[in-house]
């Protein structure tokens, strides 16, 4: 258990340097929240991020037993409590405010939104005058990407009198940007009916009130495409943000982004408004967009502007801006 040991004391003191240098940082951009530690150190495949006086966490269960050349499950377990012990000392949180979950490589990448906890631990994550609820139990996301922050910011800057869409939507937190940004109609959609409840909720802490303006649509957006599409409607700013890959009872399509997003961003450059603006991202791996491929836009790598400084020097996700011509 020696390694184990030592392992650990890395673990301690690199959180702790990374915590007085972010924790500055946060302080100054009036956030509670941010990545902390991404695989820093190769032996410690773990992904954490502070929420306020709580941690989320994901283990890399592949990478951890390929670097320790441990499968002994006792050994996983002795690893993994001891890697919590690390980082409740160095953080000074409690045990009980810490949350690691085990990211395994699955084929079905529905079930990254399962409940995966009996009971649920909430957060709010302020960024600036916005608030977001967290769940930092029951997923393995928590229910905001903390990479997407500059992401939001400029969404908001942007939405002033504007008719956005936000597909897959998840949590609705783009969707609160737009509302508190001044968008005249927000319109969410997601498959999940438990995520738009959720995005409610985001609403409703933001103090922004049911109304017309404000639809949370529950459909598979693929066909919420064709729908919009026959009935000629268009948005001034649209958001497509789809999960690599889903295959839902709920719906007759197989998403499949490495596949589809080509088809999708040409959907809703269909949907624009002239001059509209078009947000994709994408974290998956081998999706890549060649401009040629959609002459009827211009499309803009926004990857080096919407990296802060929690994600200084790891893989952001995909993004491109594309304005319809």
């Amino acid at each position: 258990m020696e390694k184990i040991t030592a392992q650990a004391e890395l673990l301690f003191n690199r959180l702790a340097k990374r915590y007085r240098h972010l924790k500055k940082w946060a302080r100054r951009t009036g956030t509670n929240a941010f990545r902390l530690y991404d695989r820093d150190i190769p032996e410690i495949p773990l992904v954490l991020e502070l929420y306020e006086d709580a941690v989320s966490g994901a283990l890399y269960t592949k990478s951890a037993e390929k670097n320790s050349g441990e499968k002994d499950e006792r050994y996983g377990e002795v690893w993994l409590a001891a890697m919590k012990s690390s980082i409740s000392t160095a953080l000074k949180i409690s045990e009980n405010h810490i949350f690691l979950k085990e990211r395994r490589r699955m084929k079905q990448r529905q079930d990254q939104y399962g409940k995966m906890a009996a009971r649920s631990f909430y957060r709010d994550v302020r960024e600036g005058d916005l608030i977001f609820r967290v769940n930092l139990s029951d997923y393995l996301d928590t229910g905001l990407f903390l990479d997407a922050r500059k992401k939001r910011e400029l969404i908001r800057s942007e939405s002033a009198g504007k008719r956005v869409l936000n597909l897959f939507a998840y949590t609705c937190s783009l969707s609160v940007c737009a509302a508190k940004g001044g968008a005249r109609q927000v319109d969410s959609v997601d498959l999940s009916n438990t995520y738009l409840d959720w995005g409610r909720i985001n609403f409703a802490v933001n103090k922004l009130k049911p109304c017309d303006s404000y639809s949370f649509i529950q459909s598979d957006v693929n066909n919420f495409l064709s729908q919009a599409v026959k009935k000629n409607l268009r948005w001034d700013i649209i958001v497509l943000d789809p999960p690599g890959f889903s295959n839902s009872k709920r719906t007759r399509y197989t998403l499949d982004i490495r596949r589809d997003y080509t088809e999708l961003i040409r959907g809703c450059l269909s949907l624009l408004s002239p001059g509209g603006r078009l947000w994709f991202s994408s974290s998956t791996k081998g999706v890549k967009v060649d401009a040629g491929d959609f002459p009827n836009a211009e499309a803009k790598d926004m990857g080096k502007e919407l990296m802060d400084e929690d994600f200084r020097g790891k893989r952001m996700p995909l993004c491109y801006v594309f304005r319809s011509l």
